[in-house]
């Protein structure tokens, strides 16, 4: 009997397993997924556990980080995470850095726990329940009946920095992993499935997905054709600049790709009344006075920066507010032949889901962008401000040509967007990569001074 042959499928949390929470607090923190870097694990609790397959956990953690203010005391802050945990008596040494520990007492008392996503023998189990509709305890696991997967993929784990785990499948598909789950529907499902319907082909539609019902009901995984010969956007973008190429005409026929993600979503979810002006201006500028709470060398810009959103207040209000991508920059899209596909509708993980799904402006999508450009021309000296420049004509040419509205002539919506855009990216580098700390604070001080 395997060591989590007792370990039947179950919708309510297990008893208390402290070896295990106690190296899953060690282990969690060293994760590039994990969201809580900053903070310290203050408790850690296993909100859900069911048996994959033999040898193999599905596992939902909470992890606190404590209080926060709040008026009247404080609130709970944390996060829940998705775990598959591999047990094994004697892992393979293969597995190196994704074994975890040892289980020192209780129900797992003696095995290994490993990341099971490391493993190709639970990566093809993983993809072989996929394939076929079923449950297992909370968890759902549902396909698109069309399409057949064939059994016997040989799985990859991609190894490149991201918020969640991707395993690739023979080239063939593409499973992300979520990490940090919310409640509700995740975007990178909800949304490839509505534009697939809406026959738009610049967006792989999902195959399989992968569900729980308990302790709520999230999307924990979504299967996806896998574009073996693309290349993202942020790659092909520095190899142009290293080799001194123009990149003004991809840049315009990924501003074509992007109307077309945008017309397409307009039509598969419902179109709101023009932005709020008001009412984002507000909300930017307090995310403003928090980042340059949390950043110092943001407070000399304040003023300029503010004024760049009283502008917004008072300004046209654009397009209709839309479902978006939400997340958009050269690393989301994929370049195939001749084509711009657009990937990873997840939006910003550390925004709540509610907010992921809803409305926006598309203004804010194409700021992305824009503000990508510019990382990708700081990336090596000496700077290309007019290799960025040209590629923002160009992005914002072809998306004008496509959409029908250029965003150029939307200034104040746009400096907005990108300030606020180039504030959040100040705060995450200050945080996480505090060498790359210049990028945003060039564009701050460009925002700022001459509002372009």
């Amino acid at each position: 009997m395997t060591k989590t042959a007792f370990l039947r499928p179950r919708s309510a949390p297990p008893e208390p397993m402290e070896s295990l929470t106690g190296l899953l607090r060690e282990w969690l923190p060293l994760q590039r997924w994990f969201a809580g870097k900053d903070r310290p694990v203050t408790d850690l609790g296993v909100l859900s556990m069911t048996e994959l397959f033999p040898g193999c956990l599905h596992v939902l953690v909470h992890a606190a980080h404590g209080g926060v203010p709040a008026p009247g005391g404080t609130t709970p802050a944390g996060d829940c995470y998705q775990l598959l945990l591999g047990v094994r008596e004697h892992p393979s040494p293969r597995l190196g850095r994704a074994i975890i520990g040892r289980v020192t007492d209780g129900r797992l008392a003696g095995a290994t726990v490993h990341d099971a996503l490391h493993d190709p023998r639970a990566a093809q189990l993983l993809l072989e329940r996929l394939r076929r509709p079923g449950a297992a305890g909370p968890l759902r696991f549902e396909c698109d009946a069309s399409q057949q997967v064939p059994a016997g993929l040989v799985p990859r784990l991609m190894t490149a920095e991201q918020s969640n785990s991707s395993l690739v499948y023979g080239d063939e598909y593409i499973l992300k992993v979520f990490r940090r789950i919310q409640p509700g529907v995740n975007p990178d499902l909800e949304v490839p499935g509505a534009l697939a319907r809406q026959g738009c082909h610049r967006v792989p539609a999902p195959v399989a997905w992968l569900h729980t019902t308990y302790p709520f009901t999230a999307t924990l995984g979504v299967l996806q054709p896998y574009l073996r010969d693309a290349s993202d956007g942020w790659t092909l973008a520095l190899d142009a600049l290293a080799a001194g190429d123009d990149f003004t005409a991809q840049a315009h026929a990924l501003g074509r790709a992007t109307a077309d993600v945008h017309l397409a979503l307009s039509s598969a979810f419902p179109v709101g009344a023009p932005g709020e002006n008001r009412r984002t201006a507000a909300a930017m500028t307090e995310r403003l006075t928090d980042a340059a709470h949390a950043v110092p060398a943001l407070q000399p810009f304040v003023p300029g920066l503010r004024a760049a959103f009283a502008a917004l207040a008072t300004c046209d209000a654009g397009p209709p507010a839309q479902r978006i991508h939400g997340d958009l920059h050269l690393g989301q899209v994929l370049r195939a032949g001749r084509e711009w596909f657009v990937i990873d509708f997840e939006g910003e993980p550390s925004r709540p889901l509610s907010e992921r799904r809803s409305a926006h402006s598309p203004v804010r999508d194409i700021a992305g962008m824009l503000r990508s450009f510019d990382y990708a021309a700081r990336q090596r000296r000496p700077w290309r401000p007019e290799w960025a420049r040209r590629c923002r004509e160009a992005y914002c040419a072809g998306y004008a040509a496509r959409a029908g509205w250029d965003p150029r002539k939307k200034h104040g919506l746009l400096r907005a967007y990108e300030t606020d855009r180039a504030v959040y990216e100040v705060l995450y580098e200050a945080r996480h990569r505090p060498d790359w700390l210049p990028v945003p604070m060039a564009a701050i001080e460009r925002l700022a001074v001459r509002g372009d």
